[in-house]
């Protein structure tokens, strides 16, 4: 049986007021994915959501072995520096795998990361505040592309284009 993959995206930086909103959002999506099958999860390891995913996996794996991390990281140095952190470190000890997708980097190296992720998932998690720029809103509109399941957790305050 084919293993049933989850990734998540979203933004660095979260107004602090929505942290505990979108932590606790992001857990109910994670307690779903476990119990619509998925058993693996995969992170790009960014500030934010990318981590807060990370540290939920990691608490449900203490329940839960089968489910495994997979850290999808942009390029070389930037897994160089994750590791030199004491916390990251062991979330990305806890991954099964880690994938770099370039040694060097190049502007294009997290969109080429965000494409990765959605490319090999069945279900993209969004964190997405609406703003139109960005990598969180190019992943989604990839997720529609690819036609994969997309779930979305809205954040802060939506503003649409006036007319």
């Amino acid at each position: 049986m084919e293993k049933k993959v989850c990734c998540v995206t979203g933004h660095r930086n979260l107004p602090q007021n929505q942290v505990n909103y979108v932590k606790a959002a992001l857990l109910r999506e994670i307690e779903k994915a476990v119990a619509d099958g998925f058993t693996c999860f995969m992170s790009g390891f960014a500030e934010g959501v990318d981590q807060y995913f990370v540290e939920m996996v990691m608490e449900k794996q203490k329940d839960d072995p089968s489910l495994e991390l997979i850290a999808v990281i942009p390029y070389q140095k930037r897994l160089d520096s994750l590791r030199a952190k004491g916390r990251t470190y062991e979330m990305l000890e806890a991954c099964r795998d880690v994938v770099v997708i370039r040694e060097e980097y190049q502007p294009s190296v997290y969109s080429h990361r965000n494409r990765y992720m959605v490319e090999h998932s069945d279900r993209v998690i969004a964190v997405y505040d609406g703003r139109e720029k960005g990598g969180t809103v190019r992943t989604i509109r990839f997720t529609h592309q690819m036609k994969k399941e997309l779930r979305e957790i809205s954040v802060g305050e939506i503003h649409l284009p006036k007319k």
